[in-house]
């Protein structure tokens, strides 16, 4: 990985515009298992493009086995300029769990762009077309342009019901051709080898097994990548920003 390559791709991001002049951003929304670091990617991605640590999608260190994440919310990036943010969102949503955890239901309304900022996900009842937080009719900008799974290489097997879930969501995605794509998050905590230098990760049989997983899914390899967040650092870090930016190169690049 060469610092070469970081540059190009940080500049590729800073200077991205979408493909659709009527859009004044990409939505991507993130979902997966409870626990996966969806809100600590788009907090790694924000410090990777400020080139500091920056902490804008609150992330729970301590409740890794229930969702953190409560609310529908965007989260924008800002650019150095002041009052400019990047023309890309991210959404992420309560995670997926067995029983419980955000509704599949949920989650196709937020693909097709009925879901308001600030709604509750509610485990027990999806949101209605009566609810104030339900929108009639979506803008292009308030649906989702891509959708990316996102699971931890560092997580036990994921149950049957939340892999259910999950392929549920990705077909309704394929429905409305919305493109998709896989990031493996913590490959540092899972592997001993990527600990002592992230430059291996491509060396690590037990990443390239958690990436062979999204296959399971029907997300091509090709299209599995993965990530290490930031989590204690206090400086960035050009080995983690170099996996961060192709990942979200990527995202962008499905415009």
């Amino acid at each position: 990985v060469i610092a070469g390559h970081l540059q190009d791709d940080l500049q590729y991001v800073k200077d991205f515009q979408p493909q659709n002049e009527k859009l004044k951003h990409i939505r991507v929304l993130l979902y997966g298992p409870v626990g996966a670091g969806k809100s600590s990617f788009i907090s790694s991605v924000s410090s990777t493009l400020r080139g500091r640590i920056a902490t804008p999608a609150l992330a729970s260190t301590t409740t890794s086995n229930q969702s953190f994440t409560k609310k529908y919310k965007t989260h924008k990036i800002p650019k150095e300029v002041s009052g400019k943010y990047y023309p890309f969102v991210f959404n992420d949503i309560m995670g997926l769990e067995e029983g419980t955890g955000v509704r599949v239901e949920d989650v196709k309304l937020a693909l097709k762009g009925h879901v308001k900022e600030g709604y509750t996900f509610n485990p027990v009842s999806s949101l209605s077309p009566s609810d104030s937080h339900y929108i009639t009719q979506p803008s292009p900008e308030d649906r989702i342009h891509v959708l990316v799974c996102v699971c931890s290489a560092n997580a036990a097997e994921i149950k049957e019901s939340v892999l259910q879930k999950m392929k549920e969501i990705r077909e309704e995605a394929s429905d409305l051709d919305i493109p998709q794509l896989a990031i493996v998050t913590k490959i540092d905590e899972a592997c001993g080898e990527i600990e002592k230098d992230l430059k291996n990760v491509y060396l690590s049989k037990h990443v390239k097994n958690k990436v062979n997983f999204s296959s399971q899914l029907g997300i091509p390899l090709n299209c599995s990548l993965p990530v290490k967040n930031y989590s204690h650092e206090i400086n960035t870090n050009e080995d983690v920003d170099t996996l961060i930016l192709s990942a979200l190169k990527m995202m962008i690049d499905f415009d």
